[in-house]
């Protein structure tokens, strides 16, 4: 399928690892111009290099903390004017919410609510006025699938969603559409972080939660990241102007309501 986007410029946030990476490295290979922003430089350069390789185009990349003011102006300053938008970020560790205090809940809200609003309040005009936009957040699957550990992130994560139920159906009409994507368990850094911390687990038995996680899933494995930057590269592309505002989940099969 042609997903008409080649010369497009994409601004993917998050985009060193994982399935941020994995996001920026499809749409370079549907031609698109990427700049790609994280914090750690050695781990985004070595990416920007790697994608630059495999879709045979320059990779800009950026690094930022766009939880901060003054990182969200460096990379608007190297990508001004973005036909697509995707946030992504790590979120907390598993925690218990008795050993949070104010300024925990301040940090989890600049990073994982207020920052990809702040991009998105920065693009989306100039998108409106050129008539293409692609906004894609991703978030997680914690927001349907509440997690008794992760209460920081389905807290925040839910208030983006919440944020972007509204404006998505006010931007539609311009051909620039907003949506969620809700990954569940992927075979990332991001995910031997989580379990690495949840609570009781030691080296020793970090193979056994490893294998309970992928045995627990409908799909008897974690996702792949590859997969969910080809389902990105698909709702960033011109052949998906018509679905806007929704939460679409790429979890094996793993929550289980009807609707």
């Amino acid at each position: 399928m042609d997903l008409q986007i080649g010369g497009r410029r994409a601004l993917v946030i998050g985009a060193s690892r994982g399935m941020g990476r994995a996001c920026a490295q499809q749409l370079a290979l549907e031609g698109v111009q990427v700049t790609i922003v994280a914090r750690t430089r050695e781990t985004l350069e070595q990416s920007a290099a790697e994608i630059s390789a495999l879709s045979a185009q320059p990779v800009d990349y950026v690094v930022a903390d766009i939880a901060t003011e003054a990182g969200r102006d460096a990379v608007l300053a190297a990508c001004p004017a973005p036909d697509i938008l995707v946030n992504n970020g790590d979120g907390p560790l598993p925690g218990d919410f008795r050993d949070w205090r104010r300024d925990d809940w301040i940090a989890a809200l600049d990073q994982m609510m207020v920052a990809p609003i702040e991009m998105i309040r920065r693009t989306v005009d100039g998108m409106i006025e050129r008539k293409f936009g692609r906004i894609v957040n991703i978030v997680s699957r914690s927001v349907k699938i509440a997690q008794s550990d992760l209460g920081l992130s389905n807290g925040a994560r839910s208030g983006l969603v919440g944020f972007v139920a509204g404006l998505s159906r006010q931007t539609v009409a311009h051909n620039v559409t907003i949506n969620n994507l809700l990954p569940g368990i992927f075979a990332t850094d991001a995910q031997v972080r989580h379990i690495r911390h949840m609570p009781g687990v030691t080296d020793e038995t970090f193979n056994d939660v490893w294998l309970a996680r992928q045995n627990g899933n409908p799909a008897r494995r974690f996702g792949r990241p590859e997969e969910i930057g080809q389902y990105c590269a698909f709702l960033c592309s011109a052949n998906a102007g018509f679905v806007t505002g929704q939460n679409l989940l790429i979890d094996g099969g793993s929550y289980p309501g009807t609707y």
